[in-house]
């Protein structure tokens, strides 16, 4: 699918993987794009790339990508200053590592991953990308019905694109129970959302992305990435966020590349 004069919304746009896609679709002429992020910090992000790019369709939403009402306003506010959502990326994601059951040396207690923590990782690694990719295909639906089109055909060409952010630890990964769990759910739910999405010509696809050098990766501890993790990692570094948004683009521009795409820079000691 063509990315110039689209319609697009990220979210965890203030950074990472989520900026540098920004930065991305902006270069490739997207007509329109939404940043979403839970920090205000999105609202300046906005303007710096307004008066960087001269791009004039850039519009910040500051929300809770977890809340149905937020996710709805963002999309609806597109949809009637643009029109429908065509690309979706949701690259926001959190981190809540912690061993599933850990015992303490001194006291011998037991103590299981925290409930709490789990549904958060859940809720924001798992249904959040869902969610907004169900959305983004429920605009175009809605856009087809209007115009009377029962089913979509090849011959109209692809309508839209949902990008879901998966992860190497998709194939699990140790002091990582909820966000392996989330990731790994991602690829049945990317499977399901392409079949019933090309209903509508939408795609749904996923990228699982390596250590990328980004904020919610700084939060691994530097001597353990350096001794445990960085040896596994056959580039010898950390992947940049401009080489996934290259990834991505790359997987929204040709339709053909479907399923799921390892970008973990040989990366995958869990196989």
């Amino acid at each position: 699918m063509d990315i110039q004069n689209k319609v697009a919304v990220i979210t965890g746009a203030t950074g990472g993987i989520g900026l540098a896609m920004a930065n991305y679709l902006i270069g490739k002429k997207i007509r329109a794009i939404g940043l979403v992020d839970r920090s205000d910090e999105c609202l300046d992000i906005a303007d710096s790339l307004k008066n960087t790019s001269g791009h004039p369709n850039i519009k910040p939403f500051c929300g809770n990508v977890c809340d149905n009402d937020f996710r709805k306003s963002v999309f609806n506010t597109l949809k009637s200053e643009f029109g429908p959502v065509e690309i979706c990326v949701t690259a926001a994601g959190i981190l809540r590592d912690g061993l599933a059951v850990q015992v303490e040396k001194q006291s011998g207690n037991i103590e299981l991953y925290s409930d709490q923590q789990f549904r958060q990782v859940i809720e924001v690694n798992l249904m959040h990308p869902i969610y907004w990719s169900m959305e983004t295909i429920a605009g175009i639906a809605s856009k087809q019905q209007q115009q009377r089109i029962d089913k979509w055909n090849s011959h109209m060409g692809i309508q839209g694109v949902n990008i879901m952010i998966g992860s190497v630890s998709s194939r699990g990964n140790r002091g990582q129970i909820s966000y392996a769990s989330a990731k790994s759910g991602l690829r049945g739910a990317c499977t399901t959302l392409n079949k019933e999405g090309l209903r509508h010509g939408v795609l749904t696809k996923i990228v699982h992305p390596g250590f990328v050098d980004t904020p919610m990766v700084d939060q691994v501890d530097v001597g353990y990435f350096d001794k445990h993790l960085k040896p596994d990692i056959g580039l010898g570094r950390k992947i940049h966020p401009q080489e996934i948004a290259e990834c991505i683009g790359s997987m929204i521009e040709n339709d053909p590349l479907t399923g799921e795409v390892w970008a973990s820079a040989s990366f995958r000691p869990f196989a």
